[in-house]
């Protein structure tokens, strides 16, 4: 196991009507800007909850943040903040609104162009405090410091991190995601599996904990995934999901272990230019980095088919071969096709995908940095 210093300091609440628990999380004092997306939040009765629990309270709104939050809107947020000087931040949604809500905390406080926050990793040295109220369990964004924003004009969408933006406090409410449409449960689960796999299907460096945590969550998802969509008001099936989602990306099985992303860096890319959703890259992506990186991967793919799985074969390059198709099977059954063509995008554009990686210099992806350019473009060809 590799050296690490683990700490997360966002508080979990979690549970049915814990909403009302906002009164007490935020600092009385605070004037609030309470963000938000397309306004679900105002039929399943998620906003009525949180105007009741902060009433009396200074609360300003901005709503309209969009799946894959873009620069844009939130600069217009931003400038919300400043004109009223607001000094706390509660973002009440999915990942989209939580990411882009932590970029609001760096943008206002940041001396320069905030996009240099994003496209030149200029260090965040402070941000207004916030807190998060989850609706969607997908990215794990509520209790960690990291942030993905799209610029619409441009079309990039690149990332930030910093433990300057960690939720406050995370409000976790199953019941608050019984309304979410299918494919957004679709995709929360596929985003979720992925984050574990890119932290777990890297090579082994006996990190027992970690492994066994990684594949009990993978499991959980395995099981329950297909359940939430048949089931959509199960409690318990919401709840597995939805804490194993947080897990999945709040630190704890990532440390002390390699990890890759290179699902995830591709993937962006081809959101950034096709507008796809996240999860639905990666669902896309994932399996052909398995193949392509095959060998580099090959001990932690046979314990993933072997462990996940429950696969047999006494031939591994067989035992492989059934693991990638177990995973993207699954996904097919979480309703999230696995190919490009799937999608509509013809191969003539993995050029353009592999200019944008180029000008974001991601010419070394991977937990061994041996995925340069030319095999990203071999691990899109084998995603057509």
């Amino acid at each position: 196991m590799q050296n690490f210093t683990f700490h997360n300091p966002t508080r979990i609440v979690f549970g049915e009507n814990q909403i009302s628990q906002l009164a007490k999380l935020v600092p009385a004092d605070a004037r609030i800007l309470f963000t938000y997306g397309g306004g679900s939040i105002k039929k399943n009765g998620v906003y009525d909850q949180v105007v009741d629990a902060l009433k009396d309270r200074p609360l300003f709104e901005f709503g309209g943040i969009e799946p894959n939050p873009r620069y844009e809107t939130l600069m217009r947020a931003a400038a919300t903040v400043k004109e009223n000087h607001l000094d706390f931040l509660l973002a009440v949604g999915g990942g989209s609104v939580i990411d882009g809500t932590k970029f609001i905390a760096a943008a206002v406080e940041f001396d320069g162009e905030p996009w240099n926050i994003l496209a030149k990793h200029a260090p965040v040295t402070s941000a207004l405090p916030l807190g998060c109220v989850l609706t969607l369990p997908a990215t794990g964004t509520e209790s960690n410091g990291n942030s993905v924003i799209t610029r619409a004009s441009t079309q990039e969408k690149l990332s930030f991190g910093s433990p300057l933006v960690y939720p406050q406090f995370a409000i976790l409410d199953p019941t608050t995601t019984y309304s979410l449409p299918p494919r957004q449960m679709a995709n929360g689960v596929v985003d979720a599996f992925v984050h574990i796999m890119e932290q777990y299907l890297t090579f082994p460096v006996d990190a027992k904990v970690q492994d066994r945590f990684a594949e009990g969550l993978l499991l959980t998802l395995i099981e329950e995934g297909p359940r939430s969509l048949q089931e959509p008001t199960n409690y318990a099936v919401r709840s597995n999901v939805m804490w194993a989602a947080t897990m999945a990306l709040n630190g704890l099985i990532g440390v002390g272990v390699p990890q890759d992303w290179a699902t995830h860096m591709i993937g962006h890319e081809i959101t950034a230019l096709h507008g796809l959703d996240h999860a639905q890259t990666l669902a896309i992506v994932l399996p052909a980095v398995m193949q392509h990186q095959r060998q580099q991967k090959r001990d932690k793919l046979i314990q993933y088919g072997r462990r996940v799985w429950n696969l047999q074969h006494a031939d591994e390059d067989q035992l492989i071969d059934a693991a990638i198709a177990a995973t993207r099977q699954f996904f097919e059954q979480m309703g999230t096709p696995t190919r490009l063509r799937d999608y509509q995008i013809e191969t003539a554009s993995i050029d353009k995908l592999v200019a944008q990686l180029q000008s974001h210099n991601l010419l070394k992806l991977g937990e061994h940095g041996d995925i340069t350019l030319d095999a990203s473009r071999r691990i899109l060809e084998l995603a057509a």
